[in-house]
């Protein structure tokens, strides 16, 4: 492969699922340089948990480190005790020192789930945030205006709206900008609601005299309703350490337009397998088996590849166990795209009436592909196709539109 064609492949990967890349320009003249790039990605370890979503970032990473480059996981202990106030409406609370190294340990153990932890080099923000000093923070925060700084969406909204905003909250951008001075990064990646912080770490990284880093936002993942983003709070999450025949479970539910996204942002699988699958489907495969594939792949990733074995022949067993050969075919109709569990057994015929549908949630009553609900307020997306089963025998095979 000539030196172009190399860089051409290199981008390719790099852009695979990403919203933004700035500069490409810049990412090809450091490619071209034929140098080990530092790539880093700063987490604050304000949850002990991570799920799918919080992955997106580290693929990324894994995929810098499968091309040969330096893989910086930022622990933000220092960042920590302010708070990062990127998306928020409020201020968010500082957490402790003990918080900090408990979720820092948790972090990084699933982290290396993803990344391959021999080439990981991890690093603490308080090695040089510490030794800053009062004196040092003054001189940095001189190097901003209060002007700039509303200049970022959520800063100006709290700002119109009178919400209160802390001093402190302005050094957080800062600090993390400061951490790529620290660093000398060559790119840093981030979700798109990073964008501000990463631009102001290649800012000062001119002001200091280094070369700017580039900068690459990767989306938020949807999660399993189709509609939020990927929320714990939202109950439409696949934790990375759920069990494997959850996890596997989970991920059949996944609409099959949705499917693709989720290969996107998830899948190590080549660019040209994708392409490969896109064209089977058009021509007729079934989506379905694509979905197992991708499904198995992340079992397999986070558990073993027995567990996702054992996860699909599971799977199977529950969905074909006890379900009549020929189902009656029906199409609910969801209200912004998503449709409760609720809606979706009155709107089947499976039950006279919500009250009914709830009832029977709550006394074990109903499945869902053969597997037991019992959460009232499940939700499923626009273009999902289940089998729905209440009691003993009433099935529907219903469509979401």
């Amino acid at each position: 492969m000539s030196p172009q064609s190399s860089i051409d492949h290199a981008i390719e990967i790099i852009k695979r699922g990403a919203d933004e890349l700035i500069l490409e320009t810049d990412m090809r003249a450091k490619l071209a340089s034929g140098r080990v790039l530092r790539i880093k990605l700063g987490l604050d370890p304000t949850a002990p948990d991570l799920h799918l979503g919080h992955t997106v970032v580290l693929n990324k990473m894994r995929q810098f480190q499968d091309l040969g480059h330096t893989v910086i996981f930022l622990i933000g202990d220092f960042t920590s005790m302010i708070g990062d106030p990127s998306g928020r409406n409020s201020t968010r609370p500082p957490l402790t020192r003990e918080q900090i190294e408990v979720n820092a340990r948790t972090y990084f153990n699933q982290a290396s789930l993803v990344l391959d932890p021999a080439k990981t080099e991890i690093r603490y923000n308080s090695e040089w945030c510490d030794p800053l000093g009062a004196r040092g923070m003054i001189q940095l925060a001189s190097r901003w205006t209060v002007a700039r700084m509303l200049e970022r969406d959520d800063f100006t909204k709290r700002y119109q709206a009178g919400v209160p905003i802390s001093v402190h909250e302005f050094l957080y951008p800062l600090m993390q900008g400061y951490d790529s001075v620290a660093l000398k990064a060559d790119v840093e990646l981030g979700g798109t609601d990073q964008k501000f912080n990463l631009l102001v770490g290649r800012e000062l990284q001119k002001q200091y005299g280094q070369e700017s880093q580039c900068i690459l936002t990767m989306p938020l993942l949807v999660g399993l309703d189709g509609v939020e983003k990927m929320s714990k709070s939202k109950n439409n999450y696949v934790g990375i350490t759920e069990p494997p025949a959850q996890m596997f479970g989970k991920l059949m539910r996944i609409s099959d337009d949705m499917m693709w996204r989720y290969i996107e942002l998830l899948s190590f699988e080549s660019l040209g397998t994708v392409r490969q699958w896109r064209s089977e489907v058009d021509a007729g495969r079934n989506p379905r088996d694509i979905k197992v594939a991708f499904a198995q792949e992340i079992v397999t990733r986070f558990h073993s590849d027995k567990d996702a074995t054992m996860a699909l022949a599971d799977f199977e067993a529950r969905h074909h166990g006890g379900i009549p050969d020929t189902l009656e075919e029906v199409t609910v109709q969801s209200a912004n795209g998503v449709i409760s569990i609720v809606q979706l057994l009155k709107q089947a015929g499976l039950t006279p009436s919500s009250a009914e549908a709830i009832r029977m949630v709550e006394q074990g009553g109903v499945k869902i592909d053969s597997q037991k609900v019992s959460d009232r307020a499940l939700t499923f997306a626009k273009g999902a196709v289940v089998v729905a089963q209440v009691g003993k025998r009433k099935f529907a095979k219903v469509s979401v539109a």
